[in-house]
């Protein structure tokens, strides 16, 4: 198999990804790929106002509803929407537990370069190569 067809090959796949995670980072890693996609971080957006079908989630976009579906498997598959059958109706909504999650791993190290920053700061300071 030459280069060419190995990489074309390669398609993402979130539980391909969980077999290499380290234990506990797991579900942070499905949240963070899900969110990678402006696409799918749209549709976070929106759900963050209210629940809406998958029909109208897939308004905005000049894509067909399958690719649409597949935004919304891999968003559920992260914990991040919920998705419930209502008929011949799905209808999604947030969930907001996985993001809660994310958003104190990117608060922790927002203190941590905060304080390596202050550090930093001080250090030139104290040794003469900055004036205030």
């Amino acid at each position: 198999m030459n280069s060419s067809s190995r990489q074309g090959s390669r398609h993402y796949s979130p539980s391909s990804r969980r077999k290499a995670s380290p234990a506990g980072s797991t579900k942070l890693d499905l949240v963070f790929s899900a969110l990678s996609n402006r696409t799918r971080r749209e549709i976070v957006m929106r759900l963050s106002r209210g629940e809406s079908t998958v029909t109208e989630l897939a308004e905005p976009y000049n894509v067909s509803l399958p690719a649409i579906s597949k935004h919304l498997h891999i968003l559920e598959e992260a914990h991040v929407i919920r998705k419930v059958k209502e008929g011949r109706t799905y209808r999604c909504s947030l969930e907001p537990d996985q993001l809660v999650q994310v958003a104190r791993w990117v608060n922790f190290y927002k203190g941590l370069w905060e304080r390596q920053l202050d550090s930093l700061s001080e250090y030139v300071r104290d040794s003469g190569g900055v004036e205030r």
